[in-house]
């Protein structure tokens, strides 16, 4: 009976092309899912054939099923159905590279030992094609005893004969036969299997004896005991008497297999001939070119972060200057025109005119991974790393967390040496995210206005910021690395895969989720923090004789606009009995003067509401803390604000600044918090100085309590997000503290 839905596990080698091939298969039909447990995410997708449903779990990639890091681990878990949440797939697809089936191949002569159906979609031919190599499908698939189909997952070739060949696949059940080991193992295997109880399998007593020191090892001895370790060494070492190694007779049998399958099945040049890929490498890879073209590449995205996202921030602040102005005019005065024009427009707002930025960030990103240069960055910066006591493996999560630290952290599931990825964790959220562009580009407007510097200055400004980051991680993982965490340093072994043209959809795709992922966030947790802001700034809202701040500024507000026959008309025939003497205005002066000082003890009511607030009288408490900064009370509580996510201090300051619509002010609130700077002796005297100190606190700074929980999920502990807490709020202090300190000595 044909069934209504088939599961397929889509398995492969990092760089072969699966998870293009996933997107290909299912469109925009997919969705993250994540392991309880193991915290290992995974996309899961479905597309549809003659009414059959073929539900897609594309497992992170891996070079073989002897499981050594946590991604590792959670595919061959799922392929053994070991996971309760998702049930066994009904066929294994594995993907490989048409152009290295010398190595690609390792991992499906590994899945033949599952007992399931096996499809083999052979990715990339066109560029095995552009090499000179040609694939013969069908030798392959009488070699193997199954389906080997010729597919192109970045332009969609191939996958109709694919999915009818999974589908045929799930219908027949038909296992293929495993490839032979030799014959001292497979008794060995034979007699294991009974002691590892009833429901397991060949495959299992084979990995035990071959994975030494692995996963599969690991979870027999939690699950039958210590006792099973004397037996496991005795085994290895009658093995080792027979001229079976362990693990090495497993590589040797399966390469053995594979060459002579690949000498029948594939065509190659007798000499490789260089390709583009190589040329390209041979720049992009140098030691001194190469590191030249990366930091030019970095330099590159931050000019465009400003030259770039200037226009489309203009539109996001005028829209957001014209609401204000509408539910302004439309509600009386009271808390709930303040909140809404003060707290949420206003706060929220300031935030999504960096949403340009950060969609460009972004798209550059996307298009550096899916180009396949990252994985050169990686090899460049391994050289770095190393010294640093990590590998180039630990340089791919770091630079992950330029977009942002939490995937960046996820990422170190493919560092197998636990130390490496315990040490990469805790200093991933020193480089600077996407969260820390806004508070970057606020402070670079105020001392870079654009009016006087060109893009490039403040593009280099910001290259510098995002530097700090990068200067700092490898320093602190070298601490770390000496002391809490000493140990070997692992291998770094990494494939460069061929250059390729990036898939426009696939760019779209990212840059689309990154920017609903960080208006979702303006959404919920930069709106509730906007809110609390906003009322511990609103309340007390009452002044000393009783009156209320917002209606008494609200009043001499009105009268500065007045005209002067309007004054006048105000004053009567008794000026001293009047509106504007109640208000303690001096009646004997001109209109003009009456409309001037008005306006004046508008601000200056606005000033005592926020210094007699709640938030006002906890900042001024305070301020001996900020003062060796260079901040005054308005900026550490906008940092305070700024804890559970660090985009909050630029809804927050706006709050603070009370930034006011003017439609000829391109910049509010950078003009807003420059001209409450030039007031101020200090931050007058050292505005670059100051804005330096923010820029480092946040640079820093572990402002993110989604990283952190991310972190305790990683870490299964508290102990290590509190660590990296308290020691990056330490730096960050430090490090604002001496910037500050020695900036007023330059620009004194």
């Amino acid at each position: 009976m044909t069934p209504n839905s088939i599961t397929v596990a889509l398995v492969g080698n990092p760089n072969a092309g699966k998870s293009t091939l996933f997107n290909a298969l299912s469109g925009l039909r997919q969705h993250v899912g994540n392991y309880p447990g193991v915290t290992v995410e995974m996309k899961k997708g479905h597309c549809t054939l003659d009414g059959v449903r073929i539900d897609l779990i594309d497992l992170p990639g891996t070079y073989s099923l002897a499981a050594r890091s946590p991604d590792e681990l959670v595919a061959v878990d799922l392929l053994l159905g070991r996971r309760p949440e998702e049930p066994a797939p009904d066929v294994v697809l594995s993907i490989v590279d048409a152009s290295n089936l010398d190595r690609h191949l390792y991992l499906t002569t590994q899945l033949l030992d599952l007992g399931k159906p096996v499809v083999v979609a052979v990715n990339m031919v066109d560029v095995a094609a552009a090499l000179g190599i040609t694939v013969d499908c069908d030798a392959l698939s009488r070699e193997f005893g199954i389906l080997f189909v010729p597919v192109q997952a970045n332009r969609g070739v191939g996958l109709d004969v694919l999915q009818r060949a999974l589908l045929g696949a799930a219908r027949s059940g038909i296992a293929p036969v495993s490839l032979a080991l030799p014959a001292a193992l497979e008794a060995e295997s034979a007699a294991l299997l009974p002691r590892l109880g009833a429901a397991a399998s060949t495959f299992q007593a084979r990995r035990l004896i071959l994975d030494v020191n692995g996963a599969t090892e690991q979870w027999f001895v939690a699950k039958l005991g210590d006792h099973l370790i004397p037996k496991l060494v005795d085994i290895r070492a009658r093995l080792a008497a027979a001229g079976c190694p362990v693990p090495a007779v497993e590589a040797k049998t399966r390469f053995a297999r594979i060459r002579d399958a690949v000498a029948k099945c594939v065509t190659k040049p007798r000499i490789r001939p260089a390709n583009r890929t190589d040329r390209i490498d041979r720049v992009l890879t140098h030691r001194v070119w190469g590191s030249l073209f990366f930091f030019a590449v970095l330099f590159l995205v931050f000019v465009s972060i400003f030259w770039a996202a200037d226009p489309l921030m203009g539109w996001i602040d005028d829209l957001t200057q014209w609401l204000g102005k509408k539910v302004d005019g439309a509600m009386p005065v009271g808390p709930l025109r303040s909140l809404a024009t003060g707290g949420l427009i206003a706060g929220v707002g300031g935030v999504l005119k960096f949403l340009p930025q950060i969609l460009i960030l972004f798209a550059f990103i996307a298009v550096l991974e899916d180009c396949g240069y990252m994985a050169r960055a990686a090899f460049l910066m391994d050289r770095v790393m190393s010294r640093c006591g990590l590998s180039g493996k630990s340089f791919i999560p770091l630079l992950s967390s330029v977009a942002c630290a939490i995937p960046g952290i996820m990422a170190t599931r493919v560092i197998e040496n636990r130390r490496d990825r315990l040490a990469t964790i805790l200093v991933a959220p020193l480089i600077s995210c996407s969260a820390r562009l806004p508070v970057y580009a606020l402070m670079i407007g105020l001392f870079l206005p654009k009016e006087h510097y060109s893009v490039w200055s403040r593009g280099l400004m910001l290259f510098g910021m995002y530097m700090v980051g990068f200067v700092a991680a490898p320093v602190v993982s070298l601490l770390l690395r000496k002391t809490l965490l000493r140990g070997e340093r692992s291998l770094f072994v990494m494939e460069l895969p061929a250059y390729k043209r990036p898939s426009l959809p696939m760019v779209a795709r990212r840059v689309a989720d990154a920017g609903w992922s960080f208006v979702r966030r303006a959404g919920t947790v930069i709106l509730a923090t906007m809110v609390l802001v906003w009322a511990v700034l609103y309340f007390p809202n009452a002044g000393p004789d009783g009156s209320k701040y917002d209606e008494r500024a609200e009043t001499l507000d009105e009268i500065s606009k007045l005209k002067d026959d309007e004054v006048t008309e105000k004053l009567g025939d008794t000026p001293a009995d009047s509106e504007l003497a109640k208000l303690g205005l001096d009646v004997t002066k001109a209109p003009e003067e009456i409309r001037e000082e008005a306006g004046m003890k508008a601000r200056a009511t606005k000033a005592e509401h926020q210094r007699n607030s709640y938030l006002g009288r906890t900042g001024r408490w305070m301020e001996p803390v900020f003062e060796p900064l260079g901040w005054d009370w308005r900026i550490g509580v906008a940092a305070l604000a700024s804890f559970p996510a660090r985009e909050v201090i630029v809804g927050t300051m706006a709050i603070l600044y009370e930034v006011e619509d003017d439609a000829e002010d391109r910049d509010p609130l950078a003009n807003k918090i420059r001209e409450d700077w030039d007031a101020s002796e200090i931050r007058g005297r050292h505005r670059i100085p100051v804005a330096l100190s923010v820029m480092v606190f946040f640079a820093l700074c572990c402002q993110c309590a989604s990283t952190l929980a991310v972190i305790r999920r990683e870490t299964r502990s508290w102990l290590w997000p509190a660590f990296t807490f308290v020691y990056m709020t330490l730096l960050a202090y430090a490090g604002a503290f001496v910037v500050f300190q020695v900036g007023r000595l330059i620009w004194s």
